[in-house]
């Protein structure tokens, strides 16, 4: 019997085929991982939130996001006294986050077609009620690398724009084992939750969806 990465590495190579591509060029593995690969790789983020635990991070404008959030990598996602940045540690207890699971690298391996592996692994819990706003991703300085997503637990409503902010959007269920891929003209693009089916999916007890977001970011970014 292999190991968990194994499993997840298989369910990503067998379900990396032709993606759907959206008008914006969003770029869906629907189901790419199945029951087996996804229960592995919760067992994996558990690992990642018991080193560095879950914060509910507060906006440039002073309002508590609706998601809680981690990462793993290199260089976790942050803000800081309103400042949206990339930082070596944890904001809380100052240490080091812990390394990408391979579980989740097998997936960006299988369908980001880029030579290295991401820099950073954000990872996004939404309870129910919770929701993000349409926002870019806009800090990383790599913008050749694509940005890599990964849905499980409860499906949630995907919005997609373009690269202005009031562009028009389309939206999308995704469900668990999606997978979401923007790069080339997606890289930049807009998009967000609108809200999430609370208790509808059942690989997470209790309900509740966990987004995983990869990404490569410039060497001198998040030392």
């Amino acid at each position: 019997m292999g190991t968990a990465t194994e499993a997840v590495a298989e369910a990503a190579d067998k379900g990396a085929g032709a993606p759907l591509v959206t008008a914006t060029g969003f770029r869906i593995f629907p189901a790419l991982l199945d029951r087996p690969a996804q229960e592995a790789m919760v067992a994996a983020i558990r690992g990642v939130i018991r080193a560095a635990p879950l914060v509910r991070p507060v906006t440039a404008w002073g309002k508590p996001m609706s998601v809680r959030m981690t990462s793993a990598g290199r260089a976790g996602w942050v803000i800081d006294r309103g400042r949206y940045r990339y930082s070596p540690a944890h904001p809380e207890t100052g240490r080091p986050w812990p390394p990408i699971p391979e579980e989740v690298l097998g997936v960006w391996r299988a369908v980001s077609g880029f030579p290295r592996d991401p820099d950073s692994c954000l990872v996004n819990w939404y309870a129910e009620g919770a929701r993000m706003g349409l926002h870019q991703d806009s800090d990383e300085g790599a913008f050749d690398a694509p940005v890599v997503s990964v849905s499980l637990g409860d499906p949630a409503r995907f919005r997609m724009g373009g690269t202005e902010r009031g562009d028009p959007t389309e939206s999308l269920i995704l469900r668990s084992g999606d997978v979401v891929v923007m790069g080339g003209d997606a890289r930049l693009a807009y998009h967000g939750v609108d809200r999430i089916m609370f208790g509808e999916g059942s690989l997470l007890p209790g309900g509740g969806r966990i987004n995983l977001t990869l990404r490569a970011i410039s060497p001198e970014i998040g030392r």
